[in-house]
């Protein structure tokens, strides 16, 4: 499968979990597969992180089998996108880990992944909505660093990788909306979850990662732009995990909301 030559200080993909080290390490989608099934293994089946964990596990196999197949116009472009982007998820991962803040992004999905009023689906939809809001727009400026291209050279394949994630989440909602009994036209949880749409967030991060491309000369303006992408996909995280069972309880939530504890360390 097609590798891609990693900076072990770019991403921190391998951190905690591989055993690769060393200045710079060649990096395939298959070794992402394999950290990202580690984390499923290690997790709680009910555990927030380990329901977005599965869905983007079953995204990545299907691109690492369709860059095998050759399914894709560039797949060494492909698999640079797809470890890259994933690359982000996994130091969030790492960064938790360790007991510092991931990004804003993420955030909510850490705080409240064993919250007892948040069902299954709003942590996938939370996770996507980290991922494709806040992630995907900077590995696509990441990949055209590294391949030495332009955003307009990465459309197609990053079309098609957004193909796949639309129609995965077409199949996560069949699977992880609750019953009828549960979930009925009227329950605030239909219309919140009815809100957010994975399409328009993927047509967003193309739009941002072409407007970041434009800014990468103008590195204050695009640190500023970067801050508030983060900042706003993370509000909308915390909006899709608005608890629906019950009184809402602090149980399970972490303290970076508060900035207590060793957690709030940058």
């Amino acid at each position: 499968m097609a590798q891609i030559e990693q900076l072990a200080g770019g991403t921190g993909l391998l951190a905690g979990g591989t055993g690769l080290a060393g200045p710079s390490v060649n990096v395939s989608v298959d070794t992402v597969v394999a950290r990202m099934r580690a984390l499923r293994a290690s997790l709680p089946p009910k555990d927030g992180l380990a329901v977005f964990n599965r869905v983007y596990l079953a995204v990545t196999e299907e691109i690492g089998r369709g860059v095998t197949r050759g399914a894709f116009a560039d797949p060494r472009a492909t698999a640079t996108l797809d470890v890259l982007f994933a690359g982000r998820y996994l130091r969030a991962v790492d960064t938790v880990a360790t007991g510092l803040r991931p990004p804003a992004c993420w955030r909510p999905l850490f705080q409240y992944r064993r919250h007892p009023g948040v069902r299954p689906l709003q942590f996938a939809l939370c996770g996507i909505n980290a991922h494709i809001g806040h992630d995907l727009a900077l590995a696509v400026v990441d990949s055209c660093h590294r391949l030495a291209c332009e955003p307009a050279d990465l459309e197609d394949d990053f079309d098609r990788v957004g193909d796949l994630l639309v129609a995965l989440e077409e199949q996560v909602r069949e699977e992880l909306m609750p019953g009828p009994d549960l979930l009925e036209v009227a329950d605030p949880l239909t219309h919140l979850l009815a809100s957010w749409s994975l399409e328009r967030a993927r047509d967003a991060a193309w739009s941002s990662a072409r407007l970041l491309w434009r800014l990468r000369e103008l590195p204050d303006l695009s640190r500023e732009f970067r801050e508030r992408m983060d900042a706003g996909v993370g509000l909308v995280g915390r909006c899709l995990l608005t608890p629906h069972v019950g009184p809402s309880s602090v149980r399970g939530v972490l303290p970076w909301q508060s900035g207590s504890g060793s957690a709030s360390r940058r």
